[in-house]
């Protein structure tokens, strides 16, 4: 009898192995389907449609990007070993020589495995078209404002995976915004902060007002799980292949690993602090808002490019799904797009077009929306790029 309740769960655990498998194997052909309608719609399509099936592309692509995350908990990803626990009974049965009825029963035993899971947040471009990266064809529209009424001088702000928003006082504290804007609560992180970016679904990065240390931060449990000590004073913040780039007063950017370590150390040129830069693709870009100049830098220090057409006083930047950069120029309150390759411009937002002091810019990820918001933090404004 326990030989065949053996057989009876082995068949059941190997049938849901099978299933998942076909499952796994499903999402992986309408992945290499999506890519082949990828190659269509960029190549053989008007600049509208292009456009339009790029998008439908992208929402599809985030959707295999949560089922990924979501595996984490799923029952299906851990490794079964079925082993034989003895009945208690069976040493005192024998010993008056009844007769048995079962020697024990199969129980399963499941631990955890690696799936290779990549969930670190990479701002890259998903396609790159000639049309589309084209700064010239970039337009921004203005959708809503909404007035929030932090209490503090902003110093940060970022999207979330998920849509939501946070936002970080100069110096203070950080508060969670819904996806539409709406001031939801502040999070319960110790300390002035300063800086913040995003680690993976679940997980942010603070950096402390005093610039030694970073805390990560779980945002389920809301709990710090880790600090990092700096052996320098940290201004600027940001997250890419599973590194922390760190800006180091006027002359340095650090990568460091999520335990503190510091993997490379990247000399720059910068008359004021390294506050605002944006880590992606292997390359540094930062704003000089002293020398009224924006760099971008290889993991190296050697640099790629420098703007500095125009510019007054630039400050926060991020860039967008397709590589180029966009940047708030805070004393003239406009906001530019440079090219990825940093040889031109636009203005997409002037003072004249109603924005009060822009401090902070930030896009959905993966998407050509997101939020500005002014320095005073009163009021946050939705808004939406078009590329053609």
């Amino acid at each position: 009898m326990l030989s065949q309740e053996t057989d009876i769960i082995w068949n059941q655990e190997r049938s849901k192995a099978t299933d998942f498998i076909s499952e796994i194997e499903g999402k992986r052909e309408n992945l290499k389907k999506m890519k082949e309608h990828l190659q269509t719609v960029t190549s053989n399509t008007s600049k509208l449609q292009s456009f339009l099936g790029v998008h439908q592309i992208e929402q599809q692509v985030h959707q295999c990007q949560r089922y990924i995350e979501n595996l984490k908990d799923d029952e299906r990803t851990k490794e079964v070993d079925i082993k034989m626990k003895q009945n208690d009974e069976i040493e005192k049965i024998l010993s008056k020589l009844v007769s048995l009825e079962s020697l024990g029963k199969a129980i399963i035993e499941k631990t955890e495995i690696n799936l290779h899971r990549e969930t670190s947040l990479k701002r890259k471009a998903q396609v790159k078209s000639q049309e589309q990266s084209n700064i010239n064809n970039i337009t921004m529209n203005i959708e809503t404002k909404i007035e929030i009424n932090i209490e503090r001088p902003i110093s940060d702000m970022i999207c979330l995976i998920d849509g939501r928003v946070i936002l970080v006082e100069q110096c203070g504290k950080c508060y969670l915004l819904t996806s539409d804007g709406k001031l939801q609560k502040q999070l319960p992180i110790p300390g002035d902060s300063d800086r913040v970016t995003q680690i993976n679904q679940d997980t942010i990065a603070i950096l402390h007002s005093l610039g030694r240390a970073i805390r990560i931060f779980n945002m389920e449990n809301e709990t710090v799980t880790k600090v990092l000590k700096l052996g320098n004073t940290g201004f600027g913040l940001s997250f890419s292949n599973n590194s922390l780039a760190v800006g180091m007063k006027r002359d340095e950017i650090c990568i460091i690993d999520l335990e503190g370590n510091t993997l490379k150390s990247i000399q720059v040129q910068s008359e004021s602090y390294l506050n605002y830069l944006s880590y992606c693709d292997k390359k540094v870009i930062y704003s000089d808002s002293e020398g009224k100049a924006v760099y971008c830098v290889d993991e190296s220090g050697e640099q790629i490019w420098k703007y500095k057409q125009d510019l007054i006083r630039p400050e926060g930047l991020c860039m967008d799904t397709y590589g180029n950069t966009i940047v708030i120029d805070f004393d003239s309150r406009g906001i530019i797009v440079i090219s990825k390759d940093g040889k031109d411009s636009k203005v997409l937002n002037s003072k004249e077009d109603g924005l009060l002091l822009p401090k902070c810019f930030c896009f959905k990820p993966n998407e050509s929306s997101g939020f500005i918001l002014d320095y005073v933090g009163n009021n946050l404004t939705k808004f939406d790029l078009s590329y053609g």
